[in-house]
């Protein structure tokens, strides 16, 4: 484990996390089977210009221990405000991608004292209302045979739009990474975001400042789903980046820092 690397006792577990910047805290949120250091380091380098950033390994990624307890999003929900608790970290603001959104979602529902403002990047409600990837991206991304190049090279192929790969190699866009999920754990949270009720009909109850972020060619999670957390969400802004896929964050750092500092630190 690298040294800047802690952990955390958490809801009987152990999870790993790493801290970044000064100031009022960010708290980042990992979509499905993701570790910490594949949020893109140029977007947190900005962030952290301004912000406490916290980034950690949701249980059984990474660097952070698991139990037999089911995989649920109102346990990750639990296990992110349980390490808040232990950072001593009252209220924040709160990014989520992917599947982590769907755990700010739950996260915000039950303690909506806890979360200030909210950031939604490639995500869903969940549910029946959940507008599904088709069949065949979900077989190559939730395949984690091979070796780290063949299980990148799956994950390019469905993060990034045919187009974009096309005239850019996603090597010189994405950070190294050396954390791992086993198939196991990446299987126990499949089951945990599809079983996930989700949060359509309570998305009205949402009354932080949020903002939605998706990228047009998003097939992961497409972006219809975005449309719909905004039109459900009180007040919610939409930003729909063209030409950008699920890994938008890496196609356009610049771009999508400055958006959600701007959502962050514009006065309402």
């Amino acid at each position: 484990m690298p040294p800047q690397v802690m952990t955390a006792e958490v809801n009987g577990i152990t999870l790993a996390y790493q801290e970044l910047g000064s100031g009022y805290p960010l708290v980042l949120i990992n979509g499905f089977a993701s570790t910490m250091d594949m949020w893109n380091p140029p977007v947190l380098a900005a962030f952290a210009e301004q912000f406490r950033i916290i980034i950690f390994d949701n249980r059984g990624t990474g660097y952070s221990s698991t139990s037999d307890d089911p995989f649920t999003i109102s346990l990750f929900a639990s296990d992110t405000l349980t390490l808040m608790d232990a950072l001593g970290i009252t209220r924040a603001h709160l990014l989520g991608h992917s599947m982590g959104t769907c755990i700010a979602q739950e996260l915000v529902l039950v303690h909506p004292e806890r979360a200030d403002r909210i950031v939604l990047v490639s995500g869903t409600c969940g549910g029946e209302r959940m507008v599904r990837m088709k069949p065949e991206i979900w077989e190559t991304l939730s395949d984690k045979s091979g070796t780290g190049m063949d299980l990148a090279n799956r994950m390019f192929s469905v993060l990034f739009p045919p187009k974009w790969l096309i005239g850019h190699d996603p090597w010189q866009y994405c950070p190294d990474v050396h954390e791992t999920t086993s198939a196991e754990s990446a299987a126990r949270q499949a089951e945990a975001l599809f079983s996930w009720p989700g949060t359509y009909e309570r998305l009205p109850e949402i009354h932080s400042p949020t903002l939605v972020v998706t990228g047009t060619e998003d097939v992961v999670i497409p972006p219809s789903n975005s449309r719909i957390l905004a039109d459900r969400i009180p007040g919610a802004g939409l930003e729909e980046i063209p030409g950008t896929g699920h890994g938008l964050m890496y196609q356009c750092p610049e771009r999508f820092a400055e958006r959600v500092l701007e959502f962050l630190c514009t006065r309402h």
